[in-house]
């Protein structure tokens, strides 16, 4: 067996979560080929004490899966600043490509790069999508990333000048990822899907693994986190489950999720007691374009999480978004228009007196002011 095949055998299952169907890491295959769902990683670490640079993403390297090393672009480490007496904020807008999806990209094309693969195809409103044309670019594979149409024009500047071939797609973002997905089937493409592919939230997981480090061993009482796919909220969700079966926190912080109330599925759901998302959900245009995904993949996934922590789902209005770009812009922090979603519904009293905190996901040079 040569090196190659040798770091292929170590490479975990991925694992379909509704029928338990397995699909080996390196099956180009992207969804369960029974039910065509999402799938996650049979990848169970035990938190290991951290070791590294303080400000890298790798700092965690004990409790991720394999992928190619030396494609990092300095992700992770991002800091923790107060907001309020009980409420503070991650800035994970402070990444190479200005938003939190760095630390999935990272691993998901360093996965397709320990894959040998030579084509990697992604469909993004525009910051995942970013991410990965910027960590294909450092892997030197080529890229091709899908947006709807109405994506802003700085995210696919950005995109394009990462040297990725841009392909813009009439209708919404379920539209996107329809074509995404049926050009991922063509032979030797890497479909690097933030959705489907569990890799990413495996990147994601570290948001949290370095919150629980900052605060010196502990969690807030609430995790505020924006959700439209839920990549952020399920990579929270994996490394509580991690930190509270090492018995390095006494309790699970509530996860509350945030949408907007243009485009809410998963908080319809919620409050009708289901386990999935029903019906069309119009895909009415809002500030917050990054979580407006009316069918979420894993929306049986994210009801779960937080139910499981005893939290809850919030609406923020239209109205409020611009005021709370404004007040973050006030205090020093600029940020997009879809990452001011949790400072709004916090205002409103979505925790109450709880210790939270919340991330500030996208830098606002992306979108601008509201």
């Amino acid at each position: 067996m040569t090196s190659a095949e040798a770091r292929l055998a170590d490479l975990p299952d991925r694992l379909c979560p509704r029928d338990g169907t397995r699909v080996p890491l390196a099956d180009p295959r992207w969804c369960c080929p029974v039910c065509a769902g999402p799938l996650d990683l049979d990848f169970h670490p035990a938190p290991k004490s951290p070791s590294g640079p303080t400000t890298s993403l790798w700092r965690y390297a004990g409790v991720l899966p394999p992928a190619a090393p030396g494609i990092s672009l300095g992700e992770g480490g991002s800091p923790l600043v107060r907001l309020t007496e009980r409420v503070s904020a991650k800035l994970d807008f402070l990444m190479p490509t200005l938003s939190f999806k760095d630390r999935g990209a990272v691993l998901l094309v360093g996965l397709a790069q320990l894959l040998g693969a030579r084509e990697v195809l992604a469909d993004s409103s525009g910051n995942a999508g970013t991410s990965v044309a910027a960590y294909c670019a450092r892997a030197g594979l080529r890229c091709t990333v899908y947006v709807p149409e109405s994506t802003s024009p700085k995210k696919t500047e950005q995109i394009a000048a990462h040297g990725a071939r841009v392909v813009r797609v009439p209708g919404d973002r379920e539209a996107t990822a329809r074509a995404a997905r049926t050009a991922a089937d063509e032979p030797g493409v890497f479909y690097a899907s933030h959705v489907f592919h569990p890799y990413f939230t495996q990147g994601t997981k570290t948001y949290v693994h370095e919150l629980w480090e900052q605060l010196g061993g502990r969690l807030p009482e609430a995790l505020v986190l924006p959700v439209g796919n839920g990549t952020l909220l399920l990579g929270a969700h994996l490394a509580i489950e991690e930190l509270y079966g090492a018995g390095l926190i006494p309790h699970r912080p509530a996860l509350h999720a945030v949408q907007a109330e243009a485009v809410s599925p998963l908080a319809a759901a919620w409050r009708a007691g289901l386990d999935d998302v029903t019906g069309d959900t119009p895909a009415t245009p809002t500030l917050a374009e990054g979580i407006a995904i009316p069918r979420p993949p894993r929306a049986p996934q994210i009801l779960a999480a937080v139910r499981a922590t005893g939290g809850a789902f919030h609406t923020v209005p239209e109205s409020a978004l611009a005021p709370a770009q404004a007040d973050l812009a006030r205090q020093g922090l600029y940020v997009e228009t879809t990452g001011v979603a949790c400072w709004a519904a916090v205002r409103e009293g979505a925790v109450g007196e709880s210790e939270a905190v919340i991330p500030l996901c996208g830098a606002g040079l992306k979108t601008g002011l509201a």
